[in-house]
């Protein structure tokens, strides 16, 4: 009896202990280029991407994408895999289950969910979590509010809420803005719209959550310092581009388009998570771009590297994707006050 005690009593204090240990939480965004299954919905201008069409997208091209884009997930983990994954132009929700149960990926037990998509071609943002990790409490989706009649149809904004903790919630948006396709100046307003949509998101979360923890991650198709960026989503206090500053980075961007690179996809946290929150923080130095040497190949067109595709224009290559991913590490506490932290 002495013993049975004796181990229960060690068994708590090793539970405590784990509680008071801080634990990591990486948090992973990745675009992978036009990922769509091989039958031809109806609905959609999918047409390109079935064994029919002009890529001749079959069955052996499928699964041989849905290993490549598990390979960069499980890389990008390092010794364990991404808590949180953000996903865009995924098709739909058998890619997903495909991903998450068809390859390497299934020994990690992802969930996934998705967004609605108003995109005509049926491209949507997605979220891949593990569940013991990150509880899932409920999602939305949200469509862009436009300020003019003519513009682009695009994906629906993913708002995800879980729990971190027994007693913290997450809140988490995906998205992927309006492309620059027809010009990057035209089509400036409607990338300018959703970000105030997205803005108007994040505020009604940071007034209403008694401790707000904000994580925004997706391929803007804009770079930190254009408008829909720096004057609408970061200028008013509260929220920070973990990717505002970039200099020195090579490659200098996630997406390299005529010899130009670009930093097109971006994570966002509110504030307080940068040294302030009690129970989850971002590593300070820890948002980068993941460019481990499988994901390039040579530019022959304009020198150098660029991002290993899928196809490149209308040739097949069997790559990954036309962009690099993005990381940014957390931290779950609890976190002691500065002033006791430092005796």
């Amino acid at each position: 009896m002495i013993r049975f005690f004796s181990l229960l009593l060690l068994l708590t204090i090793h539970e405590k202990a784990c509680a008071q240990t801080p634990r990591p939480f990486r948090v992973m965004f990745y675009n992978v280029e036009n990922f769509f299954d091989v039958i031809d919905n109806p609905e959609t201008d999918d047409d390109e991407f079935t064994p029919e069409g002009l890529r001749h997208w079959h069955y052996g091209r499928y699964y041989h994408k849905l290993k490549q884009i598990s390979k960069v997930i499980t890389a990008a983990g390092e010794w364990d895999t991404p808590a949180i994954v953000g996903l865009c132009e995924i098709e739909n929700d058998s890619i997903l289950d495909h991903l998450t149960r068809r390859t390497p990926l299934r020994r990690q037990e992802y969930k996934y969910l998705s967004a609605q998509t108003n995109d005509p071609r049926g491209t949507r943002v997605a979220l891949l979590y593990q569940r013991d990790r990150f509880r899932y409490l409920h999602h939305e989706s949200h469509s862009i509010r436009f300020s003019r009649k003519k513009h682009k149809e695009t994906r629906h904004i993913l708002h995800v809420a879980g729990q971190i903790t027994p007693s913290d919630t997450l809140d988490l948006f995906v998205i992927h803005f309006p492309s620059r396709y027809g010009g990057e100046k035209e089509s400036e307003r409607d990338r300018m719209d959703a970000a105030t949509t997205l803005r108007h998101l994040a505020d009604s979360i940071l007034s209403h959550r008694q401790t707000a923890r904000l994580i925004i991650m997706g391929d803007f198709n804009d770079t930190p310092q254009d408008k829909s960026l720096k004057n609408i989503l970061t200028r008013p206090k509260g929220l920070t581009n973990l990717f505002a500053s970039r200099n020195g980075l090579q490659p200098p961007g996630t997406h390299k388009y005529q010899g130009r690179w670009s930093q097109l996809d971006q994570i966002i946290v509110n504030e307080d998570l940068l040294g302030k929150d009690p129970v989850f923080r971002f590593q300070e130095g820890s948002a980068l771009i993941f460019q481990p040497r499988f994901l390039f190949t040579n530019d022959k067109t304009w020198r150098g590297q660029r991002p290993f595709r899928t196809y490149h224009g209308y040739r097949y290559e069997g790559g990954f994707s036309d962009h690099l991913p993005i990381l940014a590490d957390f931290t779950i506490g609890p976190f002691l006050p500065k002033e006791h932290s430092e005796n």
